[in-house]
C-alpha cells in the first residue's frame, strides 16, 4: 500500500472510531488497545488490488419494532458499498434473507443498483446449504463483506475453535446458560432466531471450501459477523450491561472493521477502495441531502426501524441524522467531494 493511501486509511478510520452508543468496543486505554487496529487498511489495500467479485451480507431484523422490519443500520451502507464495488468494477450481490428482502432491496434501488442483484437465503438450514452450495459454484468470488449482520453467539462445541480465548470454557458455561448457546441475539439479549435465516453458512463454508477469498466483517456491538475474531472474554469485559456474556459472536473473518455505527464502516470501506481504484466521482452525489432523503426513503419504503428506538424513523441507531451523517462528511471532505 502507498503512503498517500495508508495516510487515507488511517483517517478513514479514526472518522468511523467514536462510540455514540458507549457500547464500549471502539475505543482503548493503558490496558486495552483499540481492537482490530490496522484491519481497515489491510482490507482496502486487499480488495483494491485483487477484488473481482464481492457478496454483502447484510440486513437486521428487529422483531419488536414498532413495525417490525429491518433496521437502519446495515442496508443502506451495504447499498453504498455495493454500488461502489459496482463502480469500481466488481461485480455485486446483496445477501440476505426473508424478513429484511423488502428492505434491502429498497436501499439498493436507491443507490441505483438492479433489484435482481439482492439474493434471498432460505431459512431452514438444508435448504440453506444447497444454496449456499449453489453461490460457491461462482469461481470469480473474491472477497465476502458482511455488514451490520448478525451472527450466532458461542457455545463449548465451538470454544475450540475460536480464535484467542484465553478464559476456560468453564468461566463462559458459568456465564451463559445453555438456552443461548448458538443463538443469534440483538443487544437486548435476546434470541432472534425465527427471523434470522443460517447466512452466517456463508463465511463458515467459505472459509473452509474457498481458501483464497478473503472475509471482511463490520459491526458495531459484539453480535455481528466477524467479531469472532475477537475473544469471548475480550468482548464481555468491554460491552456493558447484563445481556454482555450473551452476544457475542462466534464466526471471526480475516478482517473486522470496528466503527460507532455498521454504516460507517461499510462507508469508510467504500471510500478508500474507491480512492485507491481512481473511482471518486461514484462518490460525488451521495451528499449530505442525499443521504437524508434515501434514508427517509428507506423507513418509509423499506420498510425499517430504527435499532435502538424501534421507532420507524429515519434515524440510525438512536442518533438523529445530522449526528448520524457527521462520519460521512469526514470522509467526504477528506477525499475532497465537498
Amino acid at each position: 500500500m502507498d503512503t498517500a493511501t495508508a495516510s487515507l486509511a488511517t483517517d478513514l478510520d479514526r472518522l468511523i472510531r467514536r462510540d455514540p452508543a458507549r457500547r464500549g468496543l471502539i475505543g482503548s486505554d493503558a490496558e486495552r488497545g483499540p481492537l482490530c487496529a490496522g484491519h481497515l487498511s489491510a482490507a482496502i489495500d486487499h480488495c483494491v488490488r485483487f477484488g473481482q467479485t464481492a457478496w454483502i451480507l447484510t440486513g437486521f431484523y428487529i422483531p419488536g419494532g414498532a413495525q417490525p422490519a429491518a433496521e437502519t443500520d446495515g442496508p443502506p451502507g451495504a447499498a453504498l458499498l455495493a454500488a461502489t464495488l459496482h463502480a469500481c468494477g466488481f461485480a455485486v450481490r446483496l445477501l440476505t434473507d426473508e424478513p429484511c428482502r423488502s428492505a434491502v432491496t429498497v436501499a439498493a434501488e436507491l443507490y441505483g443498483l438492479p433489484s435482481d442483484v439482492v439474493v434471498c437465503c432460505p431459512q431452514e438450514i438444508d435448504d440453506a446449504e444447497r444454496w449456499v452450495t449453489a453461490l460457491l459454484s461462482d469461481s470469480s468470488l473474491s472477497h465476502v463483506i458482511s455488514v451490520e449482520r448478525v451472527g450466532p453467539s458461542h457455545s463449548p462445541a465451538s470454544w475450540g475453535t475460536i480464535r484467542n480465548q484465553s478464559s476456560p470454557a468453564t468461566v463462559f458455561q458459568s456465564q451463559v446458560p445453555p438456552a443461548h448457546w448458538n443463538r443469534c441475539h440483538n443487544m437486548r439479549g435476546e434470541i432472534i432466531d425465527g427471523w434470522t435465516a443460517p447466512l452466517h453458512r456463508v463465511l463458515e463454508r467459505v472459509a473452509a471450501e474457498r481458501p483464497g477469498v478473503r472475509t471482511i466483517g463490520i459491526g458495531d456491538g459484539g453480535n455481528e459477523l466477524g467479531l469472532g475474531a475477537v475473544s469471548w472474554q475480550e468482548l464481555r469485559d468491554r460491552l456493558s450491561g447484563p445481556a454482555a456474556p450473551l452476544v457475542p459472536c462466534r464466526v471471526a473473518t480475516d478482517w473486522t472493521i470496528l466503527a460507532g455505527v455498521s454504516n460507517w464502516g461499510a462507508m469508510a470501506l467504500a471510500a478508500g477502495i474507491a480512492h485507491g481504484r481512481g473511482c471518486l466521482p461514484a462518490l460525488q452525489d451521495w451528499n449530505r441531502d442525499g443521504e437524508e432523503a434515501r434514508l427517509g426513503e428507506l423507513v418509509t419504503r423499506g420498510p425499517a426501524v430504527d435499532g435502538v428506538t424501534r421507532l420507524c424513523e429515519p434515524t440510525v441507531d438512536g442518533l438523529p441524522f445530522l449526528t448520524y451523517i457527521q462520519p460521512w462528511e469526514g470522509i467526504r471532505q477528506r477525499l475532497g467531494l465537498d
